[in-house]
Parts: structure tokens; C-alpha cells; sequence
């Protein structure tokens, strides 16, 4: 076996077991997953895709689409997923960017493609949220059968770019042995297994979907239940003979306000999985007062994958990501000297292990400063280890306030904020402060019909809080700006709160 990731993905699976449960759609087996990849390979290669060529991909959720991933593994070629709702201007980076030799797109979005694609040298193809377009067109007429193209671990699988909320979008590389090594690691810790039903609901143009979610659920042999997008009804639809849920925040606090909620609409399920953004303890808390089950939730990132879980047996400790994935090491170093610091110690959490990316596409010297020569990525998040190896987050190193010289970690006043009564959630930011430098502020959601007043916050705050952590501005809005993954944008909020408007 070569180092193809498609190949460990295919190794010893039972071509009439389920892949893909569509709702409203026929099953698709792994039998036919096979063939299905097999033909899309084939017409890449009719298209000029080979080796090392990017394919990038700015198209619906489906099952096609995900055949398209794998047919691009298959092919040896560079899989670069676009967030469905990016403008024209976005991908006008990235295709200049990445140059991919095709893009591929809604059909509706064609003559806009053909466009932006011709000005960076690719080709263009098509295929909608039902599997049609011209990528397969007359797809039945091409062979099923295909030599997989022989991969070594360190060649490139995918580029995921990242946000670029601090400057230009960075192409993360990731290989084979990345994606591999932690699709292994996770089905190992999580206990997949052929019997297991993923619900699916998050977008596929993300780690977490896509590289997380299918190649763990694949690599085991589990069958997908591929739902669209979230929502509520369509979740306590399929979760009816599903075993696995893997989900953002935000699909958990919104089904805990469904009155369906309850211990027997989750009664056939085994896990619940949490990321991309920060799970409130009371929202773990209140999750297993419903149902029972308690929400498993880990931390990872574009460039590295999964980095720490919280374990499937033993304690998946509330406000905390759990220890290293088996592999991986994890550490908290000073920002500054990055000389490890003791056990409860704040500071830059840094990461390595075989999950670690490449590098930043085109990026030597950005790769130099955050990639160091002794494997360990500096990930720009702020957090602790416990003395028994759980890792908790308090905040994204940009998030740091430094007021009157003194450091505040926005992620102990948000905790202390969301404990009170009448608090939804919490997001604090510094905002800039003529004497301080910066000014602790807090934007608050309050419940609704909560009498929640800044003056009754600021006295709780006096009781819990040093001085110079209180909020100097307390601001109540109905809604947190969040990202496609749920993460609170807190760029956006530092940008309301400079406007003369705030």
C-alpha cells in the first residue's frame, strides 16, 4: 500500500455496507462509493487534473461532492474546499492564489466562475446540490475502474486557507500522513466501528466536516447520514438510529431549546462530539441534565486537525478540550522565550506531532515564524495544562488584553459573566483606552425578559474578579456575530466598538 490516504480509507471495507443514508435518497453502499470515486477520477484525469494539481471546490453539500474529495485523493491531486458563501472577490485570491488547473462550482455560479477562473488558468466544471452539473454529466459512461495514483505520507492531500481575520488568508498544506494520522487517532479514541451512524449536519468545507467527521466515520467503516444542513427538525428526524453526533456549539444550544429534547430522542446514541468553537460548561452541564449523555468536546484547528480530547472513558471535564491525542504533544510555552512553563500556567499553547501541517502555501517566512525547526507549531491560542494533562483554552493570543500593564484573558471574565443569572453568553474584547492602553469591555446576550442592568453585573463582577478584570463598559446586544463554524467573530465586535456609532 502506497501512502494514499484513499487507500487506508478503502483498506478491508465490505462493499455492500452502508456509506452514505441520504434522506429522501436511495443508500449508497461502499461498494458503490467506490465505483462512484473511480468514475469522477477517471473524468478528472479527461479534465487534465494529475498529481500535484489543486482542485478547488466552491459547491454544495452532497454525496457527490464528497465523492469529488476522494476521487481527488485517488488522482494524487490537491483538494482545496471553499466556503460556499465566499464572494467573488474571495475566490478571486484563492484560485490566484493556489492556481488550480479546475474549479468547480454550482451551475448557477458558471459564468461568474469562468471569469474569475480564466484570469488564474483554470478550467471550470460544474455540479449541484443534487448531484447534477457538468463534472457528471454522462458520469455512468466512464470506467469504474482506476489506479490509484501512489502517494507518499508527506505529499499534499489538501490546502485549507485559513480565515484571514489578522491579515492575508493563509493556505494551510496538509498531507496524507496529517489527515491519516488523525483520522486514525480519533476512530481509536472514539470507538467508530462499522456499526456506527454518523449524523451529519456540519458543512464539508471545513476540518471538521470534512477531515474529521467522513474520514474518521470512512476509515472505520461507519455509515454517514448526510443531512444538508442543520436543523432542528432534520436532527431529531435522523437521530433515530444514529450513534454519533459531531457538531458545533450552536447546534447544541439550539436543540436544548426544542421541547423535543429529551432522553428518549437520544436514546440510541452513544456519543455526542463538540468543536470548532468553545462548548459553555453550562451547556454541558444542561445537555446532560436532557439527555443523559454528556458532550464530548475536543480542540483542533485548520493547520493541525485534532490536537486534545476529552476521553471516551473517564472524565470529559466541563470548560476543558481533555489531554493529547495519542502521538501528539502538547504544550504551554512563555510567548515571548518559548520556554515551557509549569503545570496551571498561562501561556502559548504549542503543538506537534504527525498531524502538523506542511506549511503556509507560498508562505516561507510566515511558515519559519509559527512552524519551528523542532516540530512545534505556535498556534496562537492561550491556554493551561492541568498536572493531569487537561488542556483548558482561555483565549486566542490576538485576544489578550494588556490594560494599565496588566494582562486579562478574556476567556475568565466571559466564565464569570455567563455563571451569572439572566446571562445567556458573554464576549469580552479590549477595546483602545487612552490611559490604559486598553479598556476590558464585555458584550453581553441576556435571556429573554431577564432584568439584567450593567450596574447589577459590574457588583456581581466586584465579588469574583480583581479590579483591573472588571469591565470598564458593559454593552447588551440581541446576538454574538458568529462565523459558518459558530465561532463568535470578536474581530467584528472590536471594530463595532471602535465605530463612533457604539
Amino acid at each position: 500500500m502506497s501512502g494514499n490516504l484513499f487507500e487506508a480509507l478503502w483498506a478491508g471495507k465490505t462493499g455492500g455496507a452502508v456509506a452514505f443514508d441520504r434522506p429522501g435518497q436511495a443508500e449508497l453502499s461502499y461498494a458503490a462509493l467506490h465505483a462512484a470515486s473511480g468514475r469522477l477520477a477517471n473524468r478528472l484525469v479527461a479534465l487534465g487534473v494529475g498529481p500535484d494539481d489543486r482542485i478547488a471546490v466552491q459547491v454544495a453539500k452532497s454525496a457527490e461532492a464528497v465523492m469529488l474529495y476522494l476521487a481527488s485523493l485517488r488522482v494524487g491531486a490537491v483538494y482545496l474546499p471553499l466556503n460556499d458563501g465566499y464572494t467573488p472577490a474571495e475566490v478571486s485570491y484563492f484560485l490566484n492564489d493556489a492556481r488550480p488547473r479546475l474549479l468547480v462550482v454550482d451551475p448557477a455560479a458558471e459564468a461568474q466562475a469562468m471569469a474569475l477562473a480564466g484570469e488564474a488558468g483554470a478550467a471550470v466544471a460544474t455540479l449541484d446540490a443534487d448531484g447534477g452539473g457538468s463534472l457528471t454529466a454522462g458520469i455512468e459512461r466512464m470506467s469504474a475502474d482506476f489506479t490509484d495514483v501512489v502517494r507518499t505520507g508527506g505529499d499534499l492531500a489538501a490546502i485549507l486557507y485559513t480565515s484571514g481575520t489578522t491579515g492575508r488568508s493563509k493556505g494551510a498544506m496538509l498531507t496524507h500522513r496529517n489527515l491519516l494520522s488523525n483520522a486514525e487517532a480519533l476512530a481509536a479514541l472514539w470507538r467508530f466501528s462499522a456499526d456506527d451512524v454518523l449524523l451529519h449536519a456540519l458543512p464539508i468545507y471545513h476540518t471538521h466536516g470534512l477531515f474529521v467527521a467522513i474520514n474518521v466515520a470512512l476509515l472505520a467503516g461507519a455509515a454517514v447520514r448526510l443531512l444538508p444542513r442543520f436543523t432542528p427538525d432534520a436532527v431529531f428526524a435522523a437521530l433515530p438510529g444514529a450513534t454519533v453526533m459531531m457538531g458545533v456549539p450552536t447546534f447544541y444550544t439550539r436543540l436544548l431549546a426544542d421541547r423535543r429534547l429529551d432522553r428518549a430522542a437520544t436514546a440510541g446514541m452513544r456519543l455526542f462530539v463538540s468543536g470548532s468553537a468553545p462548548l459553555l460548561a453550562d451547556t454541558h452541564r444542561a445537555w446532560e441534565a436532557a439527555t443523559g449523555h454528556r458532550i464530548l468536546e475536543r480542540y483542533g484547528m485548520t493547520e493541525t486537525g485534532m490536537n486534545t480530547s476529552n476521553p471516551y472513558d473517564g472524565e470529559r471535564r466541563p470548560g476543558t478540550v481533555g489531554p493529547a491525542l495519542h502521538g501528539v504533544s502538547v504544550r504551554v510555552v512563555d510567548p515571548e522565550s518559548r520556554a515551557p512553563l509549569a503545570a496551571d500556567s498561562v501561556g502559548m499553547i504549542e503543538v506537534r506531532g504527525p498531524n502538523v501541517f506542511k506549511g503556509y502555501w507560498q508562505m516561507p517566512e510566515r511558515t519559519a515564524a509559527e512552524l519551528h525547526a523542532d516540530g512545534y507549531f505556535t498556534t496562537g491560542d492561550l491556554g493551561r495544562i492541568s498536572a493531569d494533562g487537561y488542556v483548558e483554552i482561555v483565549g486566542r493570543g490576538k485576544d489578550l488584553i494588556i490594560t494599565g500593564g496588566l494582562n486579562v484573558y478574556p476567556k475568565e471574565v466571559e466564565s464569570a459573566i455567563d455563571a451569572l443569572d439572566g446571562v445567556v453568553e458573554s464576549a469580552v474584547i479590549g477595546v483602545p483606552h487612552p490611559d490604559f492602553g486598553e479598556a476590558v469591555t464585555a458584550i453581553i446576550v441576556r435571556e429573554p425578559g431577564a432584568e439584567v442592568s450593567e450596574a447589577a453585573i459590574g457588583q456581581a463582577l466586584a465579588a469574583r474578579l480583581a479590579r483591573f478584570k472588571l469591565p470598564k463598559t458593559i454593552l447588551f446586544v440581541d446576538a454574538l456575530p458568529r462565523n459558518s463554524m459558530g465561532k463568535v467573530q470578536k474581530s467584528v465586535l472590536r471594530a463595532e466598538c471602535a465605530s463612533p456609532k457604539v
